[in-house]
């Protein structure tokens, strides 16, 4: 077996550099006279996953120089009651950004509260205004992940215009909405998902391939084409630890770029709703 000849894209570094150009123009907002981004996460439920997801978020948007608004309710709260908060945030000035945790309890329906976050303070960008936005090239918060993947491939001079993009997975969440970001890139896509057949046949044809199906190691080295860009969005846990959605040490042999789990993909996700946030607060200023 030869050695890896992939680079490797480090996502951490490059979050890290997100994070830092959102500091500088956070502050400059704060010093023209502008009340620093509010951010609102709303948990509902001890999730140790979720808190954890929660805190990281909270603790991002203090290093940023942003507020945070830190909304936690109990694991039997009613959906009439985390309806009320988010409605409260939607009215309040100083939050410019909302973030429903999901998963939520079951007597929450987590998909029909987020669908009532204001569009404008969508930083997650799961509303379905917001898809539509996504969907018809209208300027809207796009979802953070996807956000991510499109920020590596920026950052690493992928040639995107007339290249063919291969997205294994269909979630509202990451495979639907990077898709759509890679074809306003005007890359040629194809999304495949279960049903796809001969899978590893049409991946080989793909210059970009994107995989956010949630199946640890599915993607094998010989789906690759030679010098293409892989992105793993997948976080699976295993017995193993945690592993992506491709087999990395076989895919790191013929792509020309590569992300890796953990480190890769992940690290961009809190670092575009920084973006998102003060993207809001700046929308909410010129309304």
């Amino acid at each position: 077996m030869t050695a890896a000849t992939a680079t490797v894209i480090d996502g951490r570094a490059i979050a890290e550099q997100v994070r830092a150009e959102i500091a500088r123009e956070v502050a400059a907002w704060v010093a023209a006279g502008h009340p620093p981004p509010g951010l609102a996460t709303v948990l509902v439920g001890e999730d140790p996953a979720s808190a954890i997801y929660v805190g990281g978020k909270q603790k991002a948007t203090a290093e940023v120089g942003m507020r945070g608004f830190d909304h936690r309710l109990p694991q039997d709260a009613s959906h009439a009651e985390v309806e009320a908060v988010l409605r409260e945030l939607n009215a309040d000035p100083e939050v410019a950004g909302i973030l429903l945790q999901l998963p939520t309890p079951p007597q929450v329906d987590g998909a029909a509260l987020t669908s009532l976050i204001d569009p404008a303070k969508d930083v997650d960008g799961l509303t379905p205004v917001s898809a539509g936005r996504l969907v018809q090239g209208k300027p809207g918060l796009r979802p953070c992940t996807p956000s991510g993947v499109m920020e590596l491939l920026r950052r690493h001079d992928v040639e995107l215009e007339g290249a063919e993009a291969v997205v294994v997975g269909r979630s509202d969440l990451v495979g639907k909405p990077v898709a759509q970001l890679l074809l306003a890139a005007n890359a040629t896509v194809t999304t495949c998902h279960s049903r796809t057949r001969d899978l590893p046949e049409v991946c080989r044809r793909a210059d970009v391939l994107v995989a956010a199906v949630g199946r640890p190691e599915l993607v094998r080295g010989d789906w690759i084409k030679p010098g293409a860009t892989v992105i793993d969005v997948g976080i699976n846990r295993t017995d193993d630890g945690l592993k992506g959605d491709v087999h990395f040490a076989e895919a790191a042999e013929r792509a020309g770029l590569i992300t890796p789990v953990p480190g890769g993909v992940g690290p961009m996700t809190i670092a575009m709703l920084l973006r998102n946030t003060l993207e809001a607060a700046r929308s909410a200023h010129t309304r």
